[in-house]
């Protein structure tokens, strides 16, 4: 059977990625490789070696068309000041990779039908809904799929309905649920399971700090990975 490494929302944390601690058959990446940050260069390089299917995150749709209009003003500050990093660090093959990302992929391995976006196939860039919302049943109506497979809210999550699955394996390069735990899902056999490992999250803030980033930019995104959390939630729709 085949072994599906699924992960979302590196953001740019080389240290995380390359800290995963499985071997696997298949990687699967459900978007946001770059922004918030330190090296979107070396991540987007080890997807585009080793990722067997990738999906185009509403960050990475923002970097590789310049075009953030949806962005909440939330987190604008935040995304503005490491986007204008971000496309210094890539290079055009880079960009180009992350232009011509899918929002949204089909795929069958083992007798499963999957389905994959960033958000959700409604909103395939910045919908959300909550863990229990009722939405995620109007969201599987007309997929023809056993599994939707979503990132974008850096939170993992595990859903059945009826007899289809719903699985979100949080955030690998800056998780927001509490923890400072990089967090991945494996898929072998029909079985779903939701992990999380240690990385060396001092070393990616270090070099986080390096970057220059306007002060106040700068403290949120080290306290981000510092308690895996962020500072209110008042504003989620959009991050």
């Amino acid at each position: 059977m085949v072994k599906l490494i699924i992960i979302s929302d590196i953001h740019g944390n080389h240290d995380a990625l390359r800290a995963l601690p499985e071997a696997y058959d298949e990687l699967w990446v459900l978007g946001d490789l770059v922004n918030y940050g330190p090296q979107p260069n070396d991540v987007v390089a080890d997807i585009m070696g080793k990722a067997s299917l990738a999906i185009q995150g509403n960050h990475d749709h923002a970097v590789a068309h310049d075009d953030d209009r949806r962005w909440s003003a939330r987190y604008r500050p935040l995304a503005e000041a490491t986007r204008r990093y971000t496309s210094s660090a890539l290079g055009d093959a880079q960009k180009a990779y992350l232009r011509g990302l899918p929002q949204q992929v089909q795929a069958e391995r083992d007798g499963l039908r999957f389905h994959l976006t960033h958000a959700m196939p409604s909103d395939p860039l910045y919908g959300r809904h909550p863990r229990d919302a009722a939405g995620w049943e109007r969201e599987l109506d007309g997929l023809r799929a056993d599994v939707l497979l979503v990132g974008h809210t850096h939170v993992p999550m595990l859903r059945r309905i009826g007899d289809r699955v719903v699985l979100n394996p949080g955030s690998l390069g800056q998780p927001r649920n509490g923890t400072t735990l990089a967090s991945y899902a494996v898929c072998q056999d029909g079985r779903f399971e939701l992990k999380s490992y240690r990385y060396p999250v001092e070393a990616t803030i270090a070099k986080l700090k390096s970057l220059g980033l306007p002060r106040p930019v700068e403290s949120e995104l080290v306290a981000i990975l510092e308690t895996g959390s962020v500072r209110s939630d008042a504003d989620t729709a959009r991050r």
